[in-house]
């Protein structure tokens, strides 16, 4: 098992041009190149372990990709193909649970699968739903857990009310309305990033978004094919921008990232805290993209209660912020941090205490005393990505030791790289 040992870090100023491409879109780029019968040409797709998982589960279902480096082919085939074996998420629930939504009406039989943390992720939250509508979905306990097998069927349209503000759950409910017999309508309790909206539309789907409902009519004939630059990812920039805001003196340029409104509400809660943002937008075509410029600034708590779908999985790096901060930080509303890679309320409550944090746990949240000493500790990723990231991130104020990083591959290959242009890391078995 390998393991990260930080070094406290002095003041920096620095410009990054080299965040990871964002993985939400990167997924998306490659699941919804099979929706057209053209070649699509992505730029700077995300060289991680999920996204390339995907993108071979994509050729496993008889694309052909051209990979030139900084530019990918990826031309559709005529019919899909069934594969035979098991496509391979890895640790990504976005790979699987959109693939759930598209392989629900495509003939063929198909098995999803993913490592051991993947599959103890709850599936029926998507499953459930398409089975109402007419697939044919079924997996490990009723269908919650993978191995998840799916026999395509002809799907009914909808009317659904999502019970959680999901862009997974909706993006998986509107890739199944899209080959449904009949017109869908999809709500949710608030809005969700909405990347697959944009996407889609950009595409020349037939998609209706008017007062807080989604409509969405099926396809009568292939989509448009994607030509896109994939910005970078505002999640995995978040991790420095962090470090910029609990350092003293420091300063750091995001640049070509995703301004995607939500997207970005992290860095707006880092703001209200106290830390000095501005965001320059460069350009909109698919999705706004611009630069963020983050600098130190004395943070004060925060109540965090809204909005939490746009900030879900920057809560843990923002744990570190609120840790820093000047007074009593909460959380609320975010009992889908359970359900992540690991059960983030208790991995970040429990880590916080090792740094010598009062942090207390809630079931859908968590309050972090802050203003106190961060001790230098070893602390357990439990196999998260972000976990781990965010408390390397907590090092560059006393060291730290982070247990289990393997997983930082997964999501942001070049973070330990970017971190030592701040700070001394060494990396551990």
């Amino acid at each position: 098992m390998s393991s990260l040992m930080v070094k406290r870090a002095d003041k920096f100023d620095i410009e990054i041009n080299t965040i990871a491409s964002d993985k939400s879109i990167s997924h998306r780029c490659a699941i919804f190149s099979l929706l057209s019968d053209k070649p699509s040409t992505v730029k700077n797709f995300l060289r991680a372990e999920d996204t390339l998982n995907t993108l071979e589960i994509v050729k496993k279902l008889g694309a052909t990709v051209v990979d030139e480096g900084d530019t990918i082919h990826i031309t559709p085939p005529k019919e899909l193909k069934e594969p035979a074996d098991i496509l391979d998420c890895g640790n990504s629930g976005t790979a699987m649970r959109l693939f759930m939504g598209f392989l629900a009406s495509q003939e063929g039989f198909f098995v999803l699968h993913g490592d051991q943390y993947l599959a103890s992720r709850p599936m029926r939250r998507v499953a459930d739903p398409l089975r109402k509508i007419g697939a044919h979905i079924d997996g490990r306990v009723k269908g919650n857990l993978s191995p998840i097998a799916i026999r395509g069927a002809k799907l009914n349209g909808y009317e659904y009310d999502s019970p959680i503000a999901s862009a997974q759950v909706k993006s998986a409910m509107i890739l199944a309305a899209l080959h449904a017999q009949e017109m869908s309508i999809l709500s949710e309790p608030r809005l969700s990033r909405d990347h697959t909206e944009r996407m889609l539309l950009g595409m020349g789907a037939e998609i209706i978004v008017e007062k807080g409902k989604i409509k969405i009519l099926p396809l009568t004939s292939p989509l448009r094919a994607l030509n896109i630059t994939v910005p970078s990812d505002p999640s995995s920039g978040f991790f420095f921008a962090v470090a910029a805001a609990i350092i003293p003196e420091s300063r750091v340029v995001i640049q070509d990232v995703s301004l995607n409104p939500t997207r970005i509400e992290a860095y707006k809660v880092l703001q209200k805290m106290g830390a000095n943002i501005a965001f320059i937008e460069k350009e909109e075509v698919y999705e706004p993209i611009g630069d963020i410029v983050i600098q130190y600034g004395t943070l004060e708590a925060v109540d965090v209660k809204e909005n939490i779908a746009w900030l879900i999985d920057e809560l843990p790096a923002l744990s570190i912020a609120m840790a820093v901060a000047k007074g009593v930080s909460r959380v609320q509303n975010a009992s889908e941090l359970r359900v992540k890679e690991s059960d983030r309320i208790s991995t970040v409550v429990e880590n916080l205490n090792l740094c010598g944090i009062d942090a207390k746990e809630h079931e859908d949240g968590y309050e972090v005393v802050g203003g106190a000493f961060l001790q230098d500790t070893a602390v357990n990723s439990y196999g998260d990505h972000r976990i781990a990231m965010s408390f390397a991130i907590a090092g560059l104020l006393n060291g730290i030791k982070i247990e289990d990083t393997e997983c930082i591959n997964t999501s942001f290959p070049n973070f330990i790289s970017l971190l030592q242009e701040i700070s001394e890391v060494q990396s551990g078995n």
